[in-house]
């Protein structure tokens, strides 16, 4: 048995703390019940903080006062169970003296406690009545129970308003939340966390490859992002009116990031606003200015100044985009080629918006061949369309030259002067960059090195059948039917002749390719065509459910295809709802059911691991940076919410479209990749057949059930 046992509950029961404050022992807390209490200990239990004996109490009759020698008893108890100070016991429980008997302010409390820790205001005090609170070991409150009263938001800081800017922190729609961002999306507030882009770099260098590829990435992440293109402008600009077709002509509306064809064929396409009022500059009365090498001339003073106005005119639109036009990013895409340029535009944006960040990303040819590709797309732009090839080529060559005696690459100035920037060279071969700030500079730098021209196929298929598919479910994890079985048979035989034949189109787009272009020759060439094709691997990645990893059996049977299984590809978790039938949430949970038709792109499955479609896009980022790096063919194996994801990504959709893009069973989509957009294929499984069918002019469309 321990030498010292606790306190029996007896008359000293109520000066026993309810609570043991953390840092002191329990047993530090016990006395010894059957000690003799001597003169001693009544000496000491009289005897002052400062340690100073005091003087007794006269005996009777030469024998200790027995009032006198209780008094001392209770001193010592009160010394071994009392509380400690603030002083000697920094952060713990004040025990009975955070609970004044009397109803006076726990400021006056404390401050009796520190003056006088032995006070018998505090040692007869009782314990609290119950321990059932979880706050125990905390400074209680005094005040009686009422409803809780939210706090005011106010200036916690000083008496005067708040002047140095809120802080710029990750912003991830879906994936944050905050008061003034509750959806996760940049707020208008945090001016300091968006970002002017402005491109620098000589014709043909690939900025507006990189910009509408980033724009694409950017605006998929659900940051609201455009281009503002002040070629489009000068195109349609007449010296008598600088701001002719303002609107229409600066900015590269965000639908289509990048030439799609469908089927190896381009889609026609609306004429520009241009072209469908071809008589506006005429009405004005004026003639289209000159547009050859000579206007790019830097001692053509005229052309300068009207340059000089058309960047700032769009820079200003730009700029009423990112202010207040519920923009994030705004991209200027122009060739910015000299320091005085770069800074005039410096300054007017700190002009305008002093909080808003600027990154500079300039594009750097080295590779004659790639600069060759680039060449061959710009005589299919519009500056050349339909006009001789030759002729034009040497045109713009007279261009180029015109830019490059005044250029000047990005480098010490802006070191010098702090501004950030990164510099591309060949399109993502090397990287560099300075002074990044901010979260969408350092995450735009990171997609950047990603780039490659790279010829290749990306492959996306959703799992054969499941049984749950069968039953209807959502979710689980379930294995594939026979029909499931044998869709994965018919995938991996049509995969690998596909495998085949894009080798053999390869090779002979090698032999025939020439420079310059024959007349009406408008396809570019890729910069890598002359790499041994035959190096190329092809991955096949599943999620880690069963359904995805049995669909890819047969190409793990191969020793020629690399599989992986990824969990960041399973399905999105629908929490709580697991397992059940849309049926089943309608009529069981219809207010759920109803919030998710209302928004699908914003609504989270409630649950543990419930997901909505903005998570499955946050998990997803690094996937798609994986597979713009990655220079061999991939077949994605994976699920209705992952494709649509995906798809949206490559197809440039808009947000309206994520959550309801018609994704079912048995359609296969290829996506190859091209120096000026993707191309674009689509195959329906023919189950009787054991085949795939290609599907003529597919487009994207919305899901014909609600529920899915």
């Amino acid at each position: 048995m321990n030498n010292q046992r606790r306190a029996s509950h007896t008359a000293s029961d109520a000066l026993v703390p309810r609570s043991i404050p953390s840092g002191i022992s329990e047993d530090s807390c016990a006395v010894d019940s059957d000690a003799p209490v001597t003169s001693f200990d009544v000496t000491l239990a009289s005897r002052p903080s400062n340690g100073a004996p005091t003087s007794q109490t006269p005996s009777v009759n030469g024998k200790p006062n027995e009032d006198d020698a209780a008094a001392g008893q209770q001193a010592v108890l009160n010394k071994a169970i009392g509380p400690p100070t603030l002083n000697s016991v920094p952060h713990v429980s004040l025990g009975p003296a955070a609970h004044p008997a009397h109803p006076s302010s726990l400021a006056s409390a404390l401050r009796l406690l520190d003056n006088d820790p032995t006070s018998a205001a505090f040692c007869d005090i009782p314990a609290p009545a119950s321990n059932d609170s979880p706050y125990t070991k905390s400074i209680s409150s005094t005040a009686p129970g009422s409803p809780r009263i939210p706090p005011v938001r106010q200036n916690s800081g000083s008496q005067t308003p708040r002047v140095r800017p809120h802080a710029t922190t990750l912003s991830i729609p879906g994936m944050t939340r905050s008061l003034i961002s509750p959806d996760g999306k940049i707020a208008d507030r945090d001016v300091a966390a968006k970002l002017v882009i402005i491109m620098v770099g000589l014709p043909a260098r690939g900025k507006s490859y990189i910009t509408k590829k980033l724009r694409r990435y950017l605006s998929w992440q659900q940051h609201n992002t455009r281009i503002f293109n002040v070629g489009n402008r000068r195109r349609v600009h007449t010296i008598s009116s600088p701001t002719s077709h303002r609107k229409e002509s600066s900015m590269d509306m965000p639908r289509q990031a990048a030439t799609i064809l469908i089927n190896g064929s381009q889609p026609p396409a609306p004429d520009s606003p241009v072209q469908q009022n071809p008589a506006d500059s005429e009405q004005d009365g004026s003639e289209p200015m000159d547009q050859s090498a000579k206007f790019f001339d830097p001692n053509n003073s005229q052309a300068s100044k009207i340059r000089e106005e058309i960047a700032i005119d769009t820079l200003n639109e730009l700029l009423d985009y990112l202010i207040s036009g519920g923009g994030s990013v705004g991209i200027l895409d122009a060739t910015n080629s000299t320091i005085e340029r770069r800074q005039r535009l410096f300054d007017h944006v700190k002009a305008r918006e002093p909080k808003l960040g600027i990154l500079y990303i300039e594009s750097v040819c080295k590779n004659p061949n790639l600069l060759e590709a680039n060449m061959r797309l710009k005589l299919s732009g519009p500056d050349y369309k339909d006009k001789d090839p030759v002729k034009s080529l040497a045109d713009f060559k007279e261009r180029v030259k015109a830019y490059e005696s005044a250029y000047v690459p990005l480098g010490d100035y802006e070191e010098e002067h702090e501004m950030q920037y990164i510099k591309m060279t060949d399109v993502g071969k090397k990287l560099t960059h300075f002074g990044l700030g901010g979260f969408l500079s350092s995450g735009i730098a990171y997609y950047l090195s990603s780039f490659n021209l790279s010829p290749r196929q990306i492959w996306l298929t959703r799992h054969g059948q499941s049984v749950d598919n069968q039953l209807g479910k959502i979710g689980g994890n379930s294995e594939m039917t026979d029909r499931g079985h044998l869709y994965s048979l018919a995938l991996y035989r049509f995969i690998t002749q596909k495998r085949k034949e894009w080798l053999v189109e390869q090779k002979d787009k090698i032999a025939q390719s020439s420079f310059p272009p024959l007349p009406g020759d408008r396809s570019p060439p890729y910069p890598d065509l002359n790499r041994e094709l035959e190096e190329k691997n092809f991955c096949v990645w599943t999620s880690m459910l069963t359904r995805s990893i049995q669909t890819a059996q047969h190409f793990e049977a191969d020793e020629d295809y690399d599989v992986k299984n990824w969990e960041m590809l399973n399905e999105l978790n629908a929490g709580k709802f697991e397992g059940l039938t849309y049926e089943e949430i309608a009529r069981d949970h219809i207010e759920e059911y109803n919030h998710r038709k209302a928004d699908k792109l914003h609504y989270v499955y409630p649950g543990v691991g419930g997901e909505g479609y903005l998570q499955v896009i946050s998990r997803l980022r690094d996937m798609v940076r994986e597979m713009e790096r990655i220079k061999d063919h991939v077949l994605m194996i994976g699920h209705r919410s992952i494709c649509r994801v995906l798809m949206a990504y490559f197809m440039d959709l808009t947000r309206d479209d994520i959550a309801d893009l018609d994704m079912p069973l048995g359609m296969l989509y290829a996506i190859e990749p091209k120096p000026y957009g993707i191309e674009f294929h689509a195959y329906k499984y023919d189950e009787a057949k054991g085949w795939f069918n290609e599907v003529p002019g597919y487009k994207p469309s919305k899901t014909v059930d609600p529920s899915n």
